[in-house]
């Protein structure tokens, strides 16, 4: 009983993060406020430079100081991300460009802790940056250049240029047209540019999808007049190639083909699709062709399941779902990254204006996913088949019991989860225990990415889908048993 009570304290933010106290709080409001009613310092260039350049040892404490005298969240936030878009190679678009996509994350653990805490995702994000800035120094110091003023298109010709280059695959004119496309046009019309090309290609192996979310997410809370060098990074990401020294724009490759053939089956699609009729039936069968089914199989039996007037959120309900079940049968960075593309697909799918832009995202995460789990076989642990198991305590207690047996035994821990479900229908404390786990055990920026996404995601399915994705999720959350982490020491040494 002492161990789940020193738990349950621990989950409370009562004792192990009590020194952030010393910070001034940040209020839900003042998270939330949107970016034109925010006051920015003149420049925040000055704030930008200090993330650079000071050691990693010493800036935790460099912004700990200037937050006491009155730095706001928000300028924080704005700096953190600009740093990171300016020094370190989008290149892969994953390993030590986590530090970019992790923001929108560590954001979002922000807004959902309580206003005593939200200090702690933005702490560990700027510590996470100055780890990849330092990558990036040993891999070549790559560092974004000045915008080339003679090649940056007129406002008339900008987004016919953009879109040109991003179709020929052309770095430099891509880079020339962003900038003019960004200096005048809106952010609406832009991202449903770049939310087509994120999900073009399985390179990077959905990185690129989770970066145009993850970005233009960032932007809606820092402001809009800091998106063009975001998104400059952002166009030079989506142009990886993953090492293929053919231009993929005249080149048949893997990587490609299941958006060249999901751009012919969305004329496929009826009109009115998106008035069908949930069925549970159908999201059953979509579970079962994802464990066996091809990139094609499964962009077809959507199609199919649409015409047949079934409604996308049951569709949608087969995909999360299936990405919790791949990651318990094969826990792990690719696993994790099904549910983090899905996440950003599904945010994007809820954005983008144009029809077609939705018909194609659907059919895109539809054919991803089954590359996502490869020729792995089938081990016979099934979601949609997972039953539940009574906690031996009640209440708090219960939600103690599941997080202790995450180190024992995953598979046990995901039906006693599934069985408190069962009997409580707010996910709350179960939520709450799993973040405030991130900060003091979380150890690498897929910590936040997952439970952000993941925790965001079990708000959006239908019954009895969501709770079968929560449970699920105890294949990558972090126990209560692991150790501490040393970041939440460093801050509290930072805070003195």
């Amino acid at each position: 009983m002492t161990r789940r009570r020193s738990f349950l304290a621990s989950t409370t933010g009562v004792g192990a993060l009590a020194f952030l106290g010393r910070l001034p709080s940040v209020s839900a409001e003042e998270a939330k406020m949107p970016p034109h009613l925010v006051r920015f310092h003149p420049e925040i260039e000055p704030l930008v430079r200090l993330l650079e350049d000071t050691p990693r040892e010493r800036v935790l404490e460099e912004v700990a100081a200037r937050v006491r005298k009155g730095l706001s969240y928000r300028e924080v936030l704005a700096a953190l991300m600009l740093a990171g878009v300016r020094s370190v190679q989008p290149r892969p678009v994953g390993f030590k460009f986590h530090a970019v996509l992790v923001v929108n994350s560590a954001h979002l653990a922000s807004l959902a802790s309580p206003d005593r805490e939200r200090w702690l995702p933005i702490f560990w994000a700027i510590d996470q940056f100055k780890s990849s800035q330092a990558a990036n120094v040993k891999e070549g110091n790559w560092l974004m250049g000045p915008v080339d003023e003679s090649t940056v298109p007129q406002s008339h010709r900008a987004e016919q240029a953009f879109i040109a280059a991003m179709d020929n695959w052309d770095e430099a004119a891509a880079d020339a047209a962003i900038v003019g496309l960004v200096r005048t046009t809106g952010a609406n019309k832009l991202f449903e540019i770049f939310a087509r090309y994120g999900a073009r290609d399985f390179r990077d192996i959905g990185h690129k999808a989770i970066y145009v979310a993850n970005s233009f997410r960032t932007l809606e809370v820092i402001g809009w007049h800091h998106a063009e060098p975001v998104l400059r990074s952002l166009a030079y990401a989506l142009l990886d190639r993953s090492g293929a020294k053919e231009n993929p724009a005249k080149a048949d490759l893997p990587a490609d083909r299941p958006f060249r053939q999901n751009l012919e089956a969305v004329k496929r699609i009826r009109e009115g699709w998106l008035d069908g009729k949930a069925n549970e039936g159908a999201t059953k069968d979509c579970l079962q062709a994802l464990r066996t089914g091809s990139a094609s199989d499964l962009s077809d039996l959507t199609v199919k399941m649409l015409n047949d007037g079934v409604a996308p959120q049951s569709v949608f309900d087969a995909m999360f779902d299936g990405a919790g079940e791949m990651l318990m049968q094969a826990p792990g960075i690719v696993s994790l990254h099904a549910m983090t593309f899905t996440n950003a697909i599904h945010y994007a799918w809820h954005h983008v204006q144009s029809d077609e832009t939705r018909r194609l995202l659907l059919l895109q995460n539809a054919a991803f996913l089954p590359l996502y789990r490869g020729e792995r076989p089938d081990k016979g642990i099934h979601i949609d088949t997972l039953e539940p198991m009574a906690t031996q305590a009640k209440g708090d207690e219960a939600v103690a019991e599941i997080f202790a047996e995450i180190g024992k035994d995953r598979l046990v821990a995901a039906k006693k989860m599934l069985g408190y479900l069962k009997e409580h229908s707010n996910a709350g404390p179960i939520a709450d225990a799993a973040r405030r786990l991130v900060f003091l055990k979380g150890n690498n920026s897929h910590d936040y990415k997952f439970s952000s996404a993941v925790l965001e995601d079990h708000e959006h399915l239908s019954q009895p889908w969501r709770d079968r994705l929560l449970a699920a999720s105890v294949f990558y959350f972090r126990g209560s048993g692991e150790k501490d982490n040393d970041l939440v020491q460093r801050i509290h040494s930072a805070l003195g």
